[in-house]
């Protein structure tokens, strides 16, 4: 958001209706992850990725910059994220692992979530590193689904995938306890309480 920038209640805005349009991809990655159309789930998770970065570009030069948007953008990231981790393992292309490693983190932040509302405050604002962090897991996605394909078009997306995804999930982590720091500083305050807006990413 720019500065001085006003953060207005209005639903129906073109950046809200971007996000929509990315929450409504995630089934349809899902079914098409599963029955094994990597071609059509790499379109759609470029379409995804595209409309992350388009959503936010809008509400800053349209001046659309919502609370519903504020909150939508994260929830997409994070719903994209999951589904296509899950799908991603459920194919063996990604380790267990990397699935519980992401997903921690969200538990983590999910538990301050009710720490906030005690204190009277609303979801953290996204931070640089969260958004960076959300970016770099997006870009992992389809590259390791890429990965798949034989030759050097695979092996080099494997590689560029992997450093991809260590980027992000360190990133994601990073961020995660930036939010964890700002919780307790914000609950340990002497009094006053408000709405930040926003969500951590």
């Amino acid at each position: 958001m720019q500065p001085g920038q006003q953060i207005s209640t209005a639903v129906l805005t073109v950046p809200n209706l971007v996000s929509m349009v990315r929450l409504a991809l995630v089934p349809v990655f899902a079914v098409l992850i599963v029955v094994g159309e990597d071609v059509w789930a790499l379109a759609v998770l470029a379409v995804s990725g595209f409309s992350d970065w388009l959503d936010g570009v809008l509400a800053r030069r349209l001046r659309q910059v919502s609370r519903l948007g504020e909150l939508l953008d994260p929830a997409a990231d994070r719903l994209f994220i999951l589904v296509t981790l899950v799908g991603l393992a459920w194919r063996d292309i990604v380790p267990v692992w990397l699935l519980v490693v992401i997903v921690a983190r969200d538990v983590v932040l999910a538990c301050l979530m009710p720490v906030l509302a005690r204190h009277g405050y609303g979801p953290l604002p996204v931070s640089f590193v969260g958004k960076a962090g959300t970016f770099a897991l997006l870009y992992a996605f389809p590259l390791l689904l890429l990965a798949e394909a034989p030759g050097a078009l695979g092996d080099v997306a494997h590689v560029v995938g992997w450093a991809f995804s260590w980027w992000g999930v360190g990133l994601y982590w990073v961020a995660g306890l930036q939010y964890v720091r700002q919780t307790r500083a914000l609950v340990s305050a002497p009094e006053g309480a408000g709405d930040d807006g926003g969500a951590a990413a």
